[in-house]
């Protein structure tokens, strides 16, 4: 029996030509049997698929078949977020050139856990972490794989930083990674602010710092998952000052933010942050997962180092060959980095704050049809991409069952939040491409599936 192939090596483009024309031709008859945004027919419809394909999942003789029909199998049960009337999360379509650059740091794979294992790797990462760090006003950043451990992992360096009596202090809108995360390192239980306006309310805040004990680490949100809003961040850096607080900033959401000359101007008070959040798999247009943790102070990430004689042996750092364990909670880490150094380049500022200023508009868009439309009601006006409405007069059992139907027929991916007690549709817009006719198409969908 031959040698499987092997993705690098001096064959390997002959080897992958035939096999990315299967994927690609393969994606595409998947799309096409998919149909729209979703499959239809519920969790069950799709599992059946699945696992029809699938069959023996380790069989005892090899399928020369599997990548063609697992590949369409699974673009076919895919929820395609390129799709207008896939608009339920901050799940965006990734841009082409990133996808490629992705591809390429597959076929090379290399390991940010020692130099050796990856040398232009390294000096990538540095240079990149470094530059978009120094954009939000920070000083250097951290590769994660999203908001979840770039949120963790600024708690860490609080509690290492002041102790593990440090409290976190949050608005009610937070991302549920932060209090999860002082669960997992175990910090006290955190304070939530109240957030009536649906932002971290600055005169709660300031009682909340005056009568609570420190060390205290205030986390505000810059486009919160439900409803896209921005806590008031320079009023809260300067309640952080005055009050000696460590400030966190989650901008996983709205980071994207700083590439729009339009835009940016919301996301002032960034800069005194002692860390930041950043996730550029949301308005920022990479494959998952391409998040970051932007930091104020470097030396703080010096408690984040460990010593491991094959990676990292003390003479090997003195001879000049970089320490790269220090660099992040996991040791064996993929370039992740590469797609967002070869989406910077290949598009520049101005072109990432153009895509940005086009979902923006498009939100802008989609809310003012809803507010024209009677059926309708408009939670506000969109602050970035998100956009909540409702049936006008639906009870919560039916804005939920109009979701659940519209999903289980593969016609339109909405998502839910409940901001005021009452339960919304969320269109999360993310797709630069979409036009005004898709707009029209998603309410529509929505109309005729409350309609039903």
């Amino acid at each position: 029996m031959p040698t499987a192939p092997l993705a690098s090596g001096p064959r390997a483009a002959d080897v992958l030509r035939p096999l990315l024309g299967t994927v690609l031709d393969a994606l595409a008859a998947g799309g096409r049997a998919r149909g729209g945004p979703l499959p239809a027919g519920g969790p069950e419809a799709v599992a059946t698929r699945v696992a029809d394909v699938l069959g023996d999942v380790l069989p005892d003789h090899g399928d020369p078949d599997a990548l063609r029909a697992l590949v369409q199998t699974l673009a076919e049960g895919a929820a395609d977020p390129a799709d207008p009337l896939c608009a339920a999360h901050l799940h965006c379509p990734p841009l082409a050139v990133a996808a490629a650059a992705d591809l390429a740091a597959s076929i090379l794979n290399p390991s940010l856990d020692s130099w050796d294992q990856a040398p232009a790797a390294a000096a990538l990462e540095a240079a990149v972490t470094r530059a978009l760090a120094h954009t939000a006003g920070l000083a250097d950043a951290l590769v994660t794989t999203g908001g979840t451990e770039s949120n963790q992992l600024a708690l860490l360096l609080a509690r290492e930083a002041h102790g593990t009596g440090v409290r976190l202090v949050c608005g009610a809108g937070a991302h549920h990674s932060l209090p999860r995360a002082a669960w997992l390192l175990g910090l006290p239980d955190p304070v939530v602010v109240p957030a009536p306006s649906g932002v971290l309310d600055p005169a709660a805040l300031d009682k909340a710092l005056t009568t609570l004990p420190g060390p205290l680490l205030v986390a505000a949100t810059a486009g919160t998952t439900d409803t896209g809003l921005i806590d008031p961040l320079p009023e809260i850096a300067g309640l952080c000052a005055a009050h000696g607080a460590r400030l966190h900033i989650d901008a996983a959401y709205g980071g994207g933010l700083l590439f729009s000359d339009r835009h940016r101007e919301r996301l002032a008070g960034l800069e005194a942050a002692h860390t930041v959040t950043l996730d550029l798999h949301k308005l920022g247009w990479q494959p998952i997962a391409a998040g970051l943790l932007a930091v104020a102070r470097p030396a703080e990430l010096a408690v984040l180092h460990q010593r491991a004689d094959y990676l990292n042996a003390d003479d090997d750092t003195e001879a000049g060959f970089p320490d790269l364990l220090g660099r992040s909670l996991r040791t064996t880490r993929r370039p992740d980095v590469l797609k967002i150094a070869v989406t910077l380049r290949t598009l520049g500022r101005t072109g990432l704050g153009t895509l940005v200023d086009q979902v923006c508009a498009r939100a802008r868009e989609f809310a003012a049809l809803v507010e024209a439309h009677p059926g309708f009601e408009l939670y506000g006006r969109p602050v970035i991409s998100t956009v909540l409405f409702r049936p006008a007069g639906a009870d919560d059992d039916t804005v939920a069952a109009v979701r659940r139907r519209l999903l289980h027929e593969g016609r339109a991916v909405l998502g839910r939040a409940r901001p005021d007690g009452r339960l919304w549709f969320k269109a999360t817009l993310l797709n630069p491409h979409i036009r005004p006719d898709d707009l029209a198409r998603l309410l529509k969908s929505a109309e005729e599936g409350t309609s039903v």
